[in-house]
């Protein structure tokens, strides 16, 4: 027969259990607001080489590339960064007030700690922006956190610094 105490203790573990799934849920998918759905979308704004905002179903949303890390233009206390403008420049005018198709990674997060959306950005013709940016050599392959693509994205780094593609000749 358990105490009154051992069932506070039991009730007190299984509502920490609780908030821990929670606290998961909310900060690995997103919490209500998972969009997993592909779909093209209006970019409306830029940010920076590897950030835009798009009209989603009436709302505006952020979205970060899944995969590529751009210099930095825009990050607080963080002087604008070699190539960072340069970068920024071109996904401006290859994206902005254009539509693009944005697709979701099956073992990727669906939000960032920022709350920004994490996908795949593909051209009307096909093209895999994200992979654009680092085989060209405006972003390097950003494989800190799992993606499904992240072997070809460390291939397409390694052969955009063998070419002395972008900052890889701009910033050394």
């Amino acid at each position: 027969m358990m105490t009154v105490k051992q069932k506070k203790i039991i009730t007190f573990l299984f509502l920490i259990a609780l908030l821990a799934v929670v606290y998961f849920f909310f900060t690995r998918h997103g919490g209500a607001n998972i969009t997993t759905v592909s779909g093209y979308y209006y970019v409306d704004y830029t940010v920076d080489g590897d950030t835009i905002d798009v009209l989603m179903n009436g709302v505006h949303e952020r979205v970060r590339l899944i995969g590529v890390d751009t210099p930095e233009t825009h990050k607080p206390n963080t002087p604008v960064q070699c190539y960072g403008v340069i970068a920024s420049d071109f996904t401006k005018t290859n994206l902005e007030h254009k539509n693009v198709r944005l697709e979701s990674d099956p073992i990727n997060q669906n939000r960032d700690r920022y709350q920004r959306l994490l996908r795949y950005v593909y051209l009307d013709d096909g093209t895999l922006w994200n992979a654009k940016l680092v085989r060209e050599g405006y972003g390097h392959a950003l494989t800190a956190f799992p993606f499904t693509k992240s072997g070809e994205f460390v291939e397409y780094e390694n052969l955009a610094k063998n070419e002395n593609l972008g900052l890889w000749s701009a910033c050394q």
